[in-house]
Formats: structure tokens, C-alpha cells, sequence
């Protein structure tokens, strides 16, 4: 009697992929804990909202917490806003940390600024938690009327 067996050539590739899939997830929930509790990986710090009018650029970004001491804006190149800082620990290290999703410790971030900003016309201000950048545009810039002459 002769026996028919479905052919699959991708069968032991699939099972392999599967074992691996979850190896990692073990691997990854021992080191960070269950995934449905990862808190936003891939989420850059600090979040930054960046808007524009006629004459300014205005950046926005959520630092609470922070002191202005431990802040270092810049704007290079004329379109590069970089803000380094330093975040120290929510509390003393005798305590025993049962969740710590707020991390500390230095931090920068770069973003590339939509238009060139005239780097002696800006002014920062850190209120409640968030760093209020204002930016002038440059002359070129700025959006330019043009005359419509007619004959």
C-alpha cells in the first residue's frame, strides 16, 4: 500500500522561524519585563513639537523636572537644533524601585529645522516642564511679496 504525504519544502524553515520568535520573546521579557508593560520604546527623549509662521520657528519640548542649569540649547548650521541635558534620579538610591518608566541621565537631541533661523535672534524660556524656543527666520527664509505689474 503506498502512502501520500503532502510536500512542504518550507516546513522545517517555518519551525525553526517559530522556535526562534520564541526564544526571543523569552529572551526579551526576561530583560524587560512583559511586553504588553514596555513603556514606548523607540520614543526619543525629549518629544518635541515644532511649528512655523511668517517671521519664527517655534519648538516646543516636555522636560519636567528639569533645571535650566542642566540644559544646553544650540543651533548650528543654521537649521540644526540640538538640546543637551542631564536628568538626575527621581530619588535616593536606598530606596527599592518597584516601576521606574522615567529614565535619567544625559541625554541629546538633534532635529533639522524646516527653514535657516537667524542664530542671534532666539529666545528660550523653561516654564512648568517645557522649553518654549522661539527662533527668527532669516531674511531669505522669510516668505517674500511679490509686485504683479501690469502694462
Amino acid at each position: 500500500m503506498t502512502v501520500l504525504t503532502r510536500w512542504e519544502p518550507f516546513r522545517e524553515i517555518q519551525q525553526e522561524m517559530k522556535r526562534m520568535q520564541q526564544d526571543m520573546g523569552r529572551l526579551f521579557e526576561r530583560w524587560v519585563g512583559n511586553e504588553r508593560n514596555w513603556p514606548g520604546l523607540g520614543v526619543l527623549y525629549p518629544p518635541i513639537n515644532l511649528r512655523e509662521d511668517d517671521d519664527f520657528v517655534y519648538a516646543e519640548a516636555e522636560l519636567p523636572g528639569q533645571k535650566l542649569s542642566d540644559l544646553e540649547i544650540s543651533v548650528a548650521a543654521e537649521n540644526q537644533l540640538t538640546l543637551k541635558g542631564k536628568r538626575e534620579p527621581a530619588a535616593p538610591e536606598n530606596l527599592e524601585w518597584h516601576r521606574q518608566e522615567r529614565g535619567f541621565g544625559r541625554f541629546e537631541r538633534t532635529i533639522a529645522l524646516p527653514v535657516a533661523v537667524d542664530t542671534a535672534n532666539i529666545d528660550a524660556r523653561l516654564e512648568n516642564g517645557v522649553l518654549a524656543i522661539k527662533m527668527a527666520k532669516t531674511p531669505a527664509a522669510k516668505p517674500r511679496k511679490i509686485v504683479v505689474k501690469a502694462e
